[in-house]
Formats: C-alpha cells, sequence, structure tokens
C-alpha cells in the first residue's frame, strides 16, 4: 500500500517549518519533504521530527539568484563555485536533521560537463554520511530552459557517475508535462528512481484531476516493487487541510 510523504515547500506554508511537520502527522502522512529550510534553526527542525517520529526525506540545494533568474547552479558553467557552496550547504543541513536525501538543482541552460562534475562531487560529499543525491527533471512550461529535463537524460547522469546514492527523483507531474507515457518510463527506469512525487497535471493541484490517473498509477507503482515514500508535491486549489480528500482512496 502506498506511503505518502507531505511536501512542506507547498503544504501548510502559512506557518513556520517545524509547525508545518506536526500538520502533517497530525493529517496521517508517513513522512515529510521540504525545499529550502536553510533560515529554519535546525534544532526546532529536529524536535519537531522527534514530536513526530516522521522521516525527512529530501530538501533541495539553493536556487541561486533568484532575482537574476536562477533556478539552481549545478549546470552553470563558471559557477562551480557557487554550486559545490550550495550542495555542501545541503548536505550539513541534510545531516544535522537526519534528512535522506538532496535534490541537486540543476539550473537554466548549462553545460553538461559541469552538471557530471558537480554531481560527482555531491555524491561523494554524502556518501559517507548515508545521504543520497536526487536528480529531478523539470518541464519547460514551469522553468523555461532548465538544463535536465527529460528522464533518460537523467537515466544517463545517474548511469555515468555510478555512484550508488545517485538517483533519479521522479515527479510524475513534471514528466506528464514534458514527456508522457508516466508508467513505462517509472518500468523503465525504476531501478535508478530513488523517490516519487505527484501533482495533478496539468494544473499542479491536489492529485485528484487531470490528465494522469493515479488511482491506477500508484497501484502499478506498487506493482513494480517500489517501496519508497511517494511525495504529495503540489498546490492547494485552496487551504491543505481542505484538500486531503485525495487520501481517502488510497487509505486501504
Amino acid at each position: 500500500m502506498a506511503r505518502f510523504s507531505a511536501n512542506l515547500g507547498f503544504l501548510w506554508t502559512d506557518v513556520p517549518l517545524p509547525d508545518a511537520i506536526r500538520r502533517a502527522a497530525a493529517a496521517g502522512f508517513e513522512a515529510v519533504e521540504c525545499h529550502f529550510p536553510f533560515d529554519v534553526d535546525t534544532a526546532a527542525v529536529n524536535a519537531a521530527l522527534d514530536e513526530t517520529g516522521l522521516p525527512m526525506l529530501g530538501l533541495n540545494t539553493t536556487r541561486g539568484d533568484t532575482a537574476a533568474g536562477d533556478f539552481g547552479l549545478s549546470a552553470l558553467k563558471g559557477r562551480e563555485e557557487e554550486a559545490r557552496a550550495a550542495i555542501t550547504q545541503a548536505i550539513d543541513y541534510a545531516h544535522t536533521i537526519g534528512c535522506q536525501n538532496v535534490h541537486v538543482m540543476a539550473g537554466k541552460g548549462g553545460d553538461e560537463r559541469t552538471f557530471l562534475s558537480n554531481l560527482a562531487f555531491a555524491a561523494y560529499e554524502a556518501r559517507d554520511l548515508n545521504i543520497g543525491i536526487l536528480i529531478e527533471p523539470i518541464n519547460h512550461h514551469d522553468a523555461e530552459d532548465y538544463f535536465l529535463w527529460s528522464i533518460e537524460q537523467a537515466a544517463d547522469y545517474v548511469e555515468v557517475i555510478g555512484a550508488p546514492n545517485l538517483k533519479i527523483m521522479f515527479d510524475c507531474y513534471h514528466v506528464q508535462v514534458m514527456q508522457g507515457d508516466l508508467e513505462r518510463r517509472l518500468e523503465a527506469h525504476m531501478p535508478q528512481v530513488g523517490h516519487i512525487q505527484i501533482a495533478a497535471a496539468p494544473s499542479r493541484g491536489e492529485p485528484d484531476e487531470g490528465e494522469i490517473s493515479y488511482e491506477r498509477l500508484i497501484p502499478a507503482i506498487d506493482a513494480m516493487g517500489y517501496d519508497g515514500f511517494i511525495g504529495a508535491e503540489y498546490k492547494p486549489r485552496t487551504t491543505t487541510d481542505e484538500g486531503l480528500g485525495w487520501m481517502t482512496a488510497f487509505s486501504s
């Protein structure tokens, strides 16, 4: 049976991260993940995680200078020092709160050799801390010219690096918008998948509308042998609590 993680980058954003962790536990989520928690005191995050017993599955490297249009740094040639500082920051924070994975954001535009070099750095730095490194294809409607945009591209990079702690974050929303054919792509690349996320497409709202039939796809994912959590990374239509009815279909 599917186990769901609340992505607190989008859910319960009206309260501080430690309180959002508590809200997720009260709502029945079995894990949490977040985006950019670096301004939040790690002691407060750890207290909430200890109190609820929820694992923190992942966080992202910083996007960089968002005012200048940055959406990640790790594929950007000439900005290797910034990219590696962001990777180190994310790994250090993850280690302090017991977070299982770091999503290394590629950025817009970019260069393959630069990205591969920074991924190798990230995988090496995280290896002895038992932290996974995730890479996520992101669609060009939400992030124009994002360097990493296809599952096949991500799979090639995972194979080239060859690090056991480097995996793909398969976001069903992004893949549907950019490529489609979710079940076939999941089946083809499941050995390389480290985490799965869901949202409706094309709205990115609760996963109970739109093009993706999660009532069929999630059982198919179970049948493929995936035993990780499925991250609810969607933008609520109204409030987070009012939109949680979708979880009922997967509760038994």
